[in-house]
Formats: C-alpha cells, structure tokens, sequence
C-alpha cells in the first residue's frame, strides 16, 4: 500500500493523547497512533518504552487514564461499551503461547469461538484445521502443547487468535521466547498474514523483520511515540537524536 493510500484510509484502530500511568510512573504521554487497514505498524523501542502497555490498552486489558481509542470509528474506551464484546473483534498473541496444557492443539484453538461467539463445534473445528493447515501444522491438531517446538506452540497461538476472525490482530514479542533457530519459522507465517491483507500492530525487537514488513514504524521512547514513518523513513533516515541512537546500536549489535 502506498503512502498516499494509507494516509487516505480510514483507520481501523486509532488512539488519540492516549495516557496510562502506574502509580507515579508515566508509561504512555499523550500517544496518538493510526492503524489503517490492510497494514503493518510495527513499535520499536527500548524494553520498558511503553510498546506492550500500548497493546494492551489498545485490546482494553488495561485501562487509559486519559485520551481516547476507536476501532472502525467506535470510541471502545466510552465507559458504556463492553470491553469483552470489543475484545471478540481483536486477536492478541502474546510472546508466552499461554495455551492450555491439558488440551490437545484443536481444543486450544476452538475454545474461544464455541464459548464466546456461539460457533458450532463442526463449523469451529472445520476452520481450525484448515487455518492448522495454513500454517503448517495440519497434522498436530491432536497434539498437546508439551509435545510441540516452542515455534510450533507459538504457531498454534496465532492459530488461536486466527480463529476468532478478528478485525485487527496485536503481536506482542512473539518471538521473544524462542530459539534463535525457531524465530524465522513464526515470522515467515506474519509475513502470509501481511500478504492476505490482514492488519496487524507488532511491537518488535526483530528489527530486520520490521524494516521489511511493516507499513509503518513507530518509535517509542519514555513512553513517547518519538518519531513515526515508513521502514524506508525510520530505518534509512530517522530524523531524531534519540532514534538515530537507538538504530546505531541496533546495528552495532549486529541485529539489522
């Protein structure tokens, strides 16, 4: 999607002087933040700048002590709304699987759509297996988590957020607990996701990763979106101090 296309669509998710403190500690400042649809926003940024709050206020598992958040143009922080009824409509895929040991691959996966949406337990399974399939694991639906790689285990947690059919999916670290050897495998599959048009907001240290998959960088610091652009923008030419030294020791480091 092109730049013109992007800033032309309406967003799917946007926060607005977004603001969440914990006890005396600022963790967002007044973030403003638009996801059109189709597209990749990936969050860059030190540990503790703020990326994983940002996810979690955007999906209402914690909640803002100021500013605003919309999905689709509905204000979903109007103390009104029912933050369960929001949480259907977004997929959330943390970096530990969270999936549950005592059942197998396809029970993990259909949970959610049977209890929460209604869907019968044919039609659940039906696309389980064929999303299983997508992704490479056609054959572990009998399977229990402890029998699986951690990239097979964090595969099946995409799997289950897939499930849902949600508007928008938040990757949160995804692949911070893997082995280096697995991490390719779990963002080959974001990459298929990106191709079929899904949108998606990624807090990411895989810097190579973000550079070349997401529409849209943002750059997190004390909480702060420092500075905001495309891969091209952020990772060729950052205008800020702060970024630039950030990228500098990314590079440094050996992780881009």
């Amino acid at each position: 999607m092109s730049t013109a296309d992007i800033s032309a669509a309406s967003p799917v998710l946007r926060m607005e002087s977004v603001r969440k403190t914990f006890g005396t500690s600022v963790v967002l400042r007044d973030v403003d933040l638009e996801v059109p649809p189709h597209t990749v926003t990936a969050l860059i940024g030190a540990s503790g700048s703020g990326k994983s709050t940002l996810l979690r206020c955007a999906n209402l598992l914690e909640d803002i002590d100021d500013g605003a958040i919309w999905l689709d143009g509905e204000e979903i922080t109007d103390p009104g709304v029912d933050p369960d009824a929001i949480r259907r409509r977004i997929g959330v895929v943390f970096q530990a699987y969270n999936l549950f040991p005592h059942m197998t691959v396809l029970e993990n996966i259909t949970l959610a759509p049977r209890r929460v949406h209604g869907v019968s337990r044919a039609e659940a399974e039906g696309h389980a297996r064929e999303l299983l399939e997508r992704l490479g694991l056609g054959d572990k639906a009998g399977a229990y988590p402890d029998r699986l790689s951690g990239g097979q285990q964090q595969r099946v947690a995409i799997v289950r957020a897939l499930a849902v059919r949600p508007r928008l999916l938040l990757f949160d670290e995804i692949t911070a607990a893997l082995d280096p050897e697995l991490v390719g495998e779990v963002l080959a599959v974001v990459r298929d996701l990106k191709d079929e048009g899904m949108t998606m907001v990624l807090a990411t240290h895989e810097m190579g990763f973000a550079r070349d998959v997401a529409d849209q960088v943002c750059f997190l610091d004390g909480g702060v979106v420092l500075e905001r652009g495309t891969a091209q923008q952020i990772f060729g030419d950052p205008q800020q101090e702060r970024t630039q030294r950030f990228l500098r020791r990314i590079v440094e480091a050996g992780r881009l």
